[in-house]
């Protein structure tokens, strides 16, 4: 008969799993899951930077032209 898990005995308990290793993650795995985790907020500033990148150019190249007919 099954208990619920509330209801388990000391005997009954579920064993922790210990994990695989201890040692620490390479720095190219640890690189790669920091830009998993912040891949949104990255492509979003690199999104950003190209806007302000491509508006500052459109208004240098404005000024370039306008000095060229004064």
């Amino acid at each position: 008969m099954k208990t619920s898990r509330h209801t388990r005995t000391a005997d009954e308990a579920p064993r922790i799993r210990r994990t695989r290793t201890t040692r620490k993650p390479s720095r190219i795995r640890r690189g790669r899951r920091w830009i998993a985790r912040r891949r949104t907020a990255l492509l979003y500033n690199a999104l950003r930077g190209a806007a302000y990148a491509t508006g500052a150019g459109i208004v240098g190249l404005g000024f370039y032209l306008i000095q060229q007919h004064i």
